[in-house]
């Protein structure tokens, strides 16, 4: 897949304090990275300068082929930024309010009424439409934050934060809807520190602390890189009345008893069936064979601590 997103040496400076540190980072078209660290470690500066809020100090990033400093009006034209704070416009009513800001992105006036209408259907807020946003809880707020963002069908979304202070029902609505775009060919930058969200989300993890990029993969390969081999288990419905089966070495048994076996291995694929056969072979009754559940809050800690 083409790079839709790319940065060299991308740096932003305060004063004495470097915010984002040599930042060097590929985000290919239709994928969702999720963009993790502690608070202070650069992730909404990084993203402000990929939304061309921000100009960097040094380094350059383009964004769909535009420079975010040449092209500062194009990139804000094809990008979605839902910022950690929404800083409505509380006074206005959500159609107002959607209106306006589609109308600033070039939308027909036809086209924006009929796409503001589908997101707060969408998002369970069309019934709360003749109030004013400043009546609003802080989840509906944020909900109204991410329609604006989505409302242009932009090409990339970039998403700070974006369940914040909602309730698990609209959480999980937002989750469904981020979900939803990843068959449409749009990519996602999701800062959060909602791990479970990122490991359900995202096809790609960096993690930055300092501003520095100190990690980047998949969630499995992370887990491997940073955790070791997977850890599998397989339990039986009745205690064996004769040793476990070795495989001539395949499996690295790590502890055991006349019910369970836990063992790490270097090829699943193969040993794993060969297990269950030998077992089978002398009249085991297995129960379940698995593989014992990773978190990515594992590795972030191992990251950042």
């Amino acid at each position: 897949m083409p790079a839709l997103i790319e940065t060299l040496g991308l740096t932003k400076q305060f004063d004495t304090l470097t915010a984002v540190d040599h930042l060097t980072l590929t985000v290919v078209e239709g994928e969702i990275l999720a963009l993790l660290g502690p608070n202070g470690a650069g992730k909404t500066t990084t993203v402000r300068m990929l939304s061309s809020i921000l100009k960097p100090t040094a380094g350059s990033a383009r964004v769909a082929g535009y420079d975010v400093v040449r092209d500062a009006r194009a990139v804000r034209h094809i990008v979605g930024h839902l910022t950690e704070f929404p800083g409505l416009y509380l006074r206005m009513r959500p159609l107002d309010y959607l209106d306006f800001f589609g109308e600033l992105q070039g939308m027909a006036r036809a086209d924006r009424r009929a796409r503001a209408q589908e997101l707060l259907q969408h998002f369970d807020l069309w019934d709360a439409r003749a109030r004013r946003l400043g009546e609003y809880s802080k989840g509906m707020r944020q909900k109204m934050a991410l329609i604006r963002a989505m409302l242009h069908n932009p090409r990339i979304l970039f998403l700070d934060e974006p369940t914040s202070a909602m309730d698990p029902h609209s959480a999980k609505q937002v989750r469904d809807a981020i979900a939803s775009l990843r068959g449409s060919g749009r990519t996602i930058v999701l800062c959060t520190h909602n791990l479970y969200e990122a490991e359900a989300l995202a096809d790609h993890i960096a993690v930055i602390r300092r501003g520095k990029l100190i990690a980047l993969g998949t969630p499995a390969q992370l887990k491997c890189d940073l955790l070791g081999l997977p850890l599998w288990q397989v339990r039986l419905a009745r205690p064996l009345d004769q040793p476990w089966p070795s495989l001539n070495g395949a499996l690295q048994v790590q502890s055991f008893d006349d019910l369970t076996l836990r063992y790490h291995t270097r090829a699943p694929e193969t040993a794993n069936p060969l297990l269950l056969r030998r077992l089978q072979e002398i009249g085991a009754a297995v129960l379940e064979l698995h593989e014992m559940p990773r978190s990515l809050e594992e590795v972030y800690l191992k990251l950042v601590l």
